[in-house]
């Protein structure tokens, strides 16, 4: 308990120390979008997308300041698409379904009415389980196929009645209806992924609709224009003008899928941060800054603290400090040297020194750029210490001896 205290005190005092320090630039816009991309560029820095971060930064904070706020990342969707160089991805306003358009079908279509749909179409066959027909002729085969494709155009009506222009089905949508839905003029679209329809739903306002006798209870989505779309060789179905103005997708080029798949997943974090500071806009430098700001305030509150929990909180400093060591290692420079330099220029009053591995000394922070989100460093430092005090409490839990089985031979 002791050492809990301990570390509950430290704890507090870092956080102090960090609240001191924060930038907060929300009232300037131009200033915000600065701190947002050196967030993203350093999010970046790491990772595979590290040779092009400013354009993958400036792609990432576009993205959410679409948002406007939420930070619902279902609204930004990723598409892969192999092929080109990783500076050839794109963001496009609107929602990209990766699928054709079939044949004979409108290609273009504005002002649409769209009907999200998971039904089987070719469920109307005349299906008798484990029983077999017997026919004597083969005008009756023909009137049984007559009664399903009977069964599958009043299907489709009941569809084509919604007053729609625009069907994607989870499903597949055979010949005979695609036929039908070609003829009233009505773009189908089948067999798009699930992912993908239940994201189209939420960006056009509509609902995934299983049956279709009562048009009034169903939600249509509604978008302003469906084209067909080129992305290198591939033809996509582009959906502008969506209900949700907050939609959009980026388009990730690359040589090969591994490729794409590093780069959605790095794109992917920088996407988190970045929505989090926009509802949180407190702004911290990096480059392990942070931890030895944090490490300074509880070094001096162990020296203040009588007994025995000042042990603790100036183990809880040395904890901290091992964040910039590890960078200090990644980066090939002499760890102890470079911590040495650190806290030496950190005893100054408002020194931005971190480390900067690309000269391998320590650097000025705001000259280069590197920011870090003060929600996600108050998120690590707090999660942290609770982590260890309940291993710490642990200890106290008392396990009953596993009951001895008879032994029944």
């Amino acid at each position: 308990m002791t050492i809990i205290a301990g570390y509950r005190m430290a704890a507090e005092a870092a956080r102090n120390a960090l609240l001191e320090k924060v930038m907060d630039n929300k009232q300037d816009a131009d200033k915000f979008k600065e701190d947002l991309l050196k967030i993203a560029m350093t999010t970046l820095s790491s990772k595979i997308l590290s040779q092009d971060k400013e354009h993958f930064a400036t792609l990432a904070v576009d993205a959410v300041m679409r948002l406007k706020g939420s930070t619902n990342l279902e609204s930004i969707q990723i598409i892969k698409k192999p092929g080109g160089s990783l500076k050839d991805s794109f963001l496009d306003e609107g929602f990209i379904l990766d699928k054709k358009i079939g044949v004979g079908q409108p290609k273009r279509i504005e002002n649409a009415k769209i009907l999200v749909a998971n039904t089987a179409m070719d469920t109307d066959k005349v299906k008798i389980y484990g029983a077999r027909v017997r026919v004597d002729s083969m005008a009756k085969v023909a009137d049984i196929e007559g009664a399903e494709k009977e069964k599958m155009r009043e299907k489709v009506q009941k569809i084509i009645n919604h007053g729609i222009n625009c069907f994607v089905n989870r499903q597949l949508i055979y010949n005979f209806p695609e036929e039908l839905f070609a003829d009233a003029g009505v773009l189908a679209i089948e067999h798009a992924d699930f992912d993908g329809i239940e994201r189209l739903a939420l960006v056009t306002g509509g609902e995934i609709a299983s049956t279709f006798d009562n048009p009034e209870s169903v939600k249509l989505g509604h978008c302003r224009l469906i084209e067909e779309i080129m992305i290198g060789e591939d033809k996509l179905i582009h959906f502008s003008g969506v209900e949700m103005g907050q939609a959009c997708t980026i388009v990730l080029r690359g040589a090969s899928p591994h490729m794409l798949d590093e780069a959605e997943r790095s794109l992917h974090d920088a996407l988190c941060v970045l929505s989090q500071t926009v509802n949180d806009s407190r702004v911290l430098l990096g480059g392990g800054w942070p931890e030895m700001v944090m490490a300074k305030a509880v070094d001096e509150l162990a020296r203040r603290t009588p007994g025995k929990r000042s042990h603790a909180i100036e183990a809880f400093s040395r904890a901290l400090v091992a964040i910039p060591t590890t960078i200090a290692d990644n980066a090939g420079l002499d760890s102890a040297e470079m911590i040495a330099q650190l806290r030496a220029e950190h005893q100054r009053e408002e020194s931005s020194a971190g480390i900067d591995v690309i000269s391998g000394s320590v650097g000025n922070m705001v000259e280069l750029g590197i920011s870090e989100s003060f929600k996600v460093k108050q998120a690590v430092l707090l999660s942290a210490t609770e982590a260890a005090e309940m291993i710490l409490r642990v200890d106290e839990i008392i396990t009953c001896a596993p009951r001895q089985r008879e032994d029944r031979m």
